[in-house]
């Protein structure tokens, strides 16, 4: 990570970086960007409460599912873009053990928090660290990482061809770039059933215990996606040799794995 700015709190550091650092260009933040943090930032304290809710826990399963595929199967080095409150920073650290370190970025500073504290009880003394940074420009070397993943989070990037591109210049060449996202399962059913939950029923859950805004915007996000096989497109286009991707429970989420 670059030292070239550096304020440190907490184990967070917040950066920024020269074009001349490690090959990525200077970015800089829009009004949707800074929205989009400062969002999350406000749902911060009930995130964690309200995932578990809303998706009945099977979250916690696409997660361990995702980090299976980075690699290598213990320890190395790894991103994990849009954090959060670090759920797969936390996973990456339990399935890779305490030799993995583990670099989170976010834009979020409150979900950061959290995710520190999160870290300091679980896995003290292990290597995760956090840095307030934008997918668009990761103050972090070319090829430095084994792997880069992001849960839930590649939706909510401005420039997502940029984001994905990012990822794929901090990832060596043969490493692995995971993208776990939601997605629209397939069938009349199932999908009719699945956007009267996501668009009717998730919205008002969420402003009961938290923000509204946040779960109108989680829908709209969701159901604008690019359909898979876009996806994969885009992710070859972005720097992946080879991707595949696999529906999880009946499509609901889907997971993507490329190498690099």
């Amino acid at each position: 990570m670059s030292r070239k700015r550096q304020e440190s709190f907490g184990g967070l550091y917040l950066s920024s970086r020269s074009s001349a650092e490690g090959g990525s260009r200077l970015y800089r933040l829009d009004d949707r960007n800074r929205a989009i943090g400062e969002m999350f930032s406000r749902i911060a304290p009930r995130y964690d409460l309200l995932n578990r809710l809303l998706s009945a826990g099977v979250d916690r399963r696409w997660r361990r599912a995702a980090v299976a595929e980075m690699t290598p199967a213990s320890g190395g080095r790894h991103l994990d873009l849009a954090t959060g409150t670090a759920d797969m920073a936390l996973e990456i650290v339990r399935q890779k053990g305490n030799a993995a370190s583990v670099a989170g970025a976010d834009l979020s500073v409150e979900m950061m928090r959290i995710g520190i504290g999160k870290c300091r009880k679980a896995c003290p003394g292990v290597g995760v660290s956090f840095v307030r940074a934008p997918a668009e420009s990761l103050p972090f070397r070319d090829a430095v990482f084994d792997s880069a993943c992001v849960a839930f989070g590649i939706r909510n990037v401005v420039d997502r061809e940029l984001g994905l591109a990012e990822m794929c210049r901090v990832v060596r060449p043969g490493g692995r770039v995971v993208v776990l996202e939601f997605s629209v399962p397939p069938g009349s059913v199932l999908g009719s059933l699945y956007r009267f939950y996501f668009t009717r029923v998730l919205p008002r859950i969420g402003g009961l215990l938290s923000r509204r805004e946040a779960y109108e915007y989680l829908p709209d996000s969701v159901l604008s996606f690019p359909e898979p096989a876009e996806f994969e497109a885009m992710m070859r286009a972005a720097g992946c040799a080879s991707v595949t991707s696999r529906p999880l429970t009946f499509g609901i989420a889907t997971l993507y794995v490329g190498v690099r």
